[in-house]
């Protein structure tokens, strides 16, 4: 070629091949064809409509969002070799540079950065980011990249220094040496040049610098010898030094090389696509029997669910019949006498009786019904419990799964419906669980509400000291004592508060003493007798019949907290106290006789009502502890579950114990269930109160306990359940003005039951007692 021209170069379409084609620098074979770009493109439009010019104001292919630089493509340091990839790429290009030679144009620019690909690796043959209208190709580099500036940071090989390198690669050596005006045999060169980086991926910009340069010599890497011996081939042929030993394009088109039988793209294409089509079909697949997998887990739960169900279905239905075949001659003797009653009493009273009755059944109903999904839960872990335990008494049993066992229970009780004698330990065994959940049903359901059976009116409720720290019955139920930050305790008889409708109750005995009092306890055995501990780390034992301090305890270092004396040994004491450690004492001798030592605060202590010989404590290290007192040194259980400061402990039976937390909950704790000496899974987590910071009071009765809450209510739990059976807010009314008065300050500072009756005294932060009873 013997003629160039420099213009804005513009895009040409190829026959389907590349969208565009244009030129940054064209030299024309012919000088006398000597045009502009778009001039000369024009001129091949009128005799060859495979050409199109973009005709509009920037005569360049716009960049989409999914477009990549070849160049950005190519030095990407995780990029692997793909044959088909690297060839398909490789032939547009051949395709792109051969449609212009065969116009006679030479394609000085057939470098990377000239190029992009946007889906299916599908080329287009760009203006170069790297070049302008005029001046050398040093400045037109320099000017272009100025816009990928901030992208420079982020790219394995900063775009600036590559494409200035990238033009001395791709320089023929006849145009690097002798100047000699570009040709075809160097767009030859160039095509060379891109299939070694096509098959010869580097990692590093000095790496790719070394191959380079090698390259200009045709010492090509070894990777590419070992692995593409046929690409190598080729590539040393397209690169040969002397022009005339190089292929024109067609001999490269006809080369064995280039027409080895491939899939076209079309064909890879069409696999790409059926192969993601498969993957969609292997994850829906994955997803549907993820589903029917989870689905046929909760199936099989249900279905066990159902069994279970049926068995006790069975065995309640066997009951039920048992009871009825014994007690129908009683039951008809009730009946006749409550006819005979009835008819003495008129028409009137018998439809006001069925009326009452109704209204019950609907209360208990609705009642039931408003705590369905827990009274469920609570039956399913009761069933699970009883499970569990039988499982773990027969060998056999132990290694059986859940729902196999449930299918066995619900046989063996089918079986005893029809052979009702065969097997009477079997069927009572697995009816044992009826006769616990039946009572705490029963117990939850029979009372409505809490009611004030009286109010307690002292004289000083102007008082502010007048927080009551604790309240304890005597043994007969008859006094009650309450005591608190006013250093006095006071002892009350309870039937004259009932009955008396006094406007200001006066105690019967009064007892005062030098320091807050923060626990009392009265003697099970000697009636008279009440202990006392208080803010200075003293206890107290006073009779109160006399009114006198009997015997004083100052060995604690710090404030005790809490006092219980044994019911089972009345002559035993126990403290907790804030320097970490549980003293027993002999109320006899009026001197410890042992001491249990923590590294937290004591909070609480109980001793169990049949025993003096074990011993719980409460602590401030979240923890319920309970000893064997004549093992000191180590815990027997120690239960975990709480998140705070454990306040109180009190025992429901021998082997249940609940304890009360600044966590807003009570647990239940069964101390049977303890593995290696702890317990982490409480029976029962109380909740529906409050208590986040203050000591509320706990007590325990027949089974039903009472806390208070920091909203100023008093709440009643049945060990059987979690949620709350009944509560009663404390009305906060001015003692001056006797209107309400909202206050969120106060709370509920101390509960006690009246034995195992349904009454019970509580008290307030600012003094106000109440006697509550179920009704």
């Amino acid at each position: 070629m013997e003629g160039s021209s420099e213009s804005n170069s513009r895009g040409l379409n190829t026959s389907g091949v590349s969208e565009f084609l244009p030129a940054e620098r064209i030299i024309i074979a012919d000088r006398s064809k000597s045009l502009s770009h778009i001039g000369y493109l024009r001129s091949l439009h009128k005799e060859d409509s495979s050409f199109r010019v973009n005709d509009d104001d920037s005569g360049v292919r716009p960049l989409k969002c999914e477009d990549v630089s070849l160049r950005q493509w190519l030095d990407n340091p995780d990029r692997s070799v793909d044959a088909f990839e690297c060839f398909h790429i490789f032939r547009q290009i051949v395709e792109i540079v051969n449609a212009a030679h065969s116009q006679g144009v030479v394609v000085l620019n057939a470098r990377p950065s000239c190029f992009v690909m946007s889906s299916f690796n599908r080329v287009s043959f760009i203006e170069s980011a790297s070049c302008s209208d005029s001046g050398s190709d040093e400045e037109r580099v320099k000017d272009t990249t100025t816009t990928r500036k901030s992208q420079e940071e982020f790219q394995p090989f900063p775009m600036k220094e590559i494409l200035g390198m990238e033009m001395s690669w791709y320089t023929s050596p006849e145009e690097d040496t002798g100047g000699s005006p570009s040709t075809y045999a160097s767009d030859v060169y160039r095509l060379g040049v891109l299939l070694f980086e096509l098959f010869c991926p580097v990692s590093s910009r000095e790496e790719k610098s070394r191959t380079m340069s090698s390259l200009r010599h045709r010492v090509l890497a070894p990777q590419i010898l070992l692995n593409w011996p046929k690409e190598a081939s080729f590539c040393l042929w397209l690169l040969h030094p002397e022009p005339s030993y190089r292929p024109s394009m067609s001999e490269l088109l006809k080369s064995e090389f280039i027409n080895e039988p491939r899939e076209s793209l079309e064909e890879r294409e069409a696999a790409i696509e059926l192969r993601d089509r498969i993957e969609e079909q292997e994850l829906l697949l994955e997803f549907l029997f993820l589903i029917q997998q989870r689905k046929q887990e909760t199936a099989d739960k249900l279905k066990d669910t159902v069994s279970l169900l049926s068995s006790d279905i069975d065995q309640v239905l066997k009951r039920q019949l048992s009871l009825k075949q014994k007690g129908n001659d009683v039951l008809s003797f009730l009946v006749s006498r409550k006819r005979i009653r009835q008819g003495a009493e008129g028409a009137g009273t018998e439809d006001n009786t069925i009326e009452d009755t109704l209204e019950s059944t609907l209360l208990e109903s609705s009642r039931l019904m408003r705590n369905f999904k827990k009274l469920e839960s609570v039956y399913f872990a009761t069933r699970y419990r009883q499970i569990k335990a039988s499982a773990a008494a027969s060998a056999s049993a132990a290694d059986k799964p859940i729902a196999r066992y449930y299918s066995a229970l619900s046989s063996d009780a089918k079986s005893s419906l029809t052979q009702p004698s065969k097997d009477h330990t079997n069927d009572s065994r697995q009816g044992g669980w009826i006769d616990p959940f039946l009572e705490g049903l029963c117990k939850y359901l029979t009372f409505s509400k809490l009611r004030v059976k009286a109010d307690l009116k002292q004289g000083d409720l102007l008082n502010s000291a007048n927080l009551v720290c604790a309240i304890g019955f005597d043994r007969d139920g008859e006094l009650f004592a309450t005591a608190g930050v006013n250093k006095k305790i006071k002892i009350f008889e309870c039937e004259s508060i009932i009955n008396d409708g006094r406007d200001i109750h006066y105690p019967v005995v009064e007892l005062a003493t030098r320091s807050k009092i923060s626990g009392i306890c009265w003697n099970s055995y000697i009636k008279s007798q009440i202990a006392s501990s208080n803010f200075e780390g003293v206890v107290q034992v006073w009779d109160v019949a006399r009114g006198q301090l009997v015997t004083e305890m100052k060995e604690h270092e710090k404030r005790v907290w809490s006092i219980d004396i044994s019911t089972a040994d009345p002559t035993l004491l126990a403290s907790g106290s804030d320097d970490g450690s549980v003293k027993l004492w002999s109320i006899n001798q009026g001197v410890s006789i042992g001491t249990i030592k923590t590294k937290a605060n004591v909070c609480c202590v109980q001793f169990p009502s049949e025993s003096g010989r074990s011993l719980a404590f409460g602590s401030a290290d979240h923890r319920v502890y309970y000893y064997d007192l004549r093992n000191p040194k180590v815990p027997l259980c120690t239960m975990i579950g709480h998140t705070k400061t454990v306040s109180n402990v009190r025992f429901v039976d021998s082997s249940t114990l609940v304890s009360s937390s600044t966590d807003n909950t009570l647990k239940l704790w069964d101390l049977s269930m303890s593995v290696s000496g702890v317990n982490e899974a409480p029976v029962h987590s109380f909740m529906g109160h409050t208590n986040l910071k203050n000591f509320v009071g706990l007590s325990v009765s027949d089974g039903y306990v009472a806390t208070g809450s920091e909203t100023n209510e008093v709440y009643v739990y049945h060990k059987a359940f979690p949620m709350p059976v009944l509560s009663y807010k404390f009305e906060n009314v001015d003692p001056v003005s006797g209107l309400e008065v909202d206050d969120a300050s106060q709370f509920i500072s101390s509960v006690c039951w009246r034995g195992q009756s349904s009454t019970l005294v509580a008290a307030n932060s600012t003094g106000n007692i109440k006697i509550l009873e179920m009704v």
